[in-house]
């Protein structure tokens, strides 16, 4: 069993100075150097085996869709740490324990396709939805990643700002 925290490393630790960092920054902000996990990593699975743990997930400047570990789950993202330019970890608890700690609260991850107005990036962080993750699509559309309360209000906001909502992909 797995203690709090653990960081999924995807990449080689040799001489990765994001690897460096990550651990650094988890230890600064909780006290613990974390378990590291590489390869391949079920979430779900390790969030269901070890309810209390929180896992630190590497987000690199050149992912894309690391939020399908997700889908289906009971994850939440409760928090994002920015450690250099090109990384960025997202902090993923088990529903039912950020929920306990007051982390999660309702909030949900909401997948979405938008095509954007010209005021899309400042207008989309609200206490309604802030961004979590976006990828640029060759048709001009972004998919992104938002953690929001509801999702009737999230569509309302993306309207009301002049974007068009395509569609939801996902509800994690």
């Amino acid at each position: 069993m797995k203690q709090f925290p653990i960081l999924y490393w995807p990449r080689k630790m040799n001489a990765d100075t994001d690897y460096q960092l990550a651990r650094k920054v988890i230890n600064g902000a909780t006290g613990v150097m974390p378990d590291v996990v590489t390869g391949d990593v079920d979430l779900m699975l390790i969030l269901e085996e070890n309810p209390s743990a929180t896992i630190y997930y590497p987000v690199f400047c050149e992912s894309t869709g690391w939020w399908g570990e997700l889908l289906g789950g009971s994850a939440v993202v409760t928090d994002k740490m920015i450690i250099s330019p090109e990384c960025q970890l997202m902090v993923i608890e088990s529903e039912r324990t950020a929920n306990k700690a007051g982390k999660g609260g309702k909030n949900q991850l909401l997948a979405a396709e938008i095509y954007p107005a010209s005021g899309f990036f400042k207008k989309m962080n609200s206490g309604i939805a802030t961004v979590a993750d976006m990828l640029a699509t060759d048709a001009g559309t972004i998919l992104a990643l938002f953690t929001g309360k509801n999702q009737s209000q999230f569509i309302n906001v993306l309207e009301s700002t002049g974007n068009s909502y395509l569609g939801c992909i996902g509800r994690y």
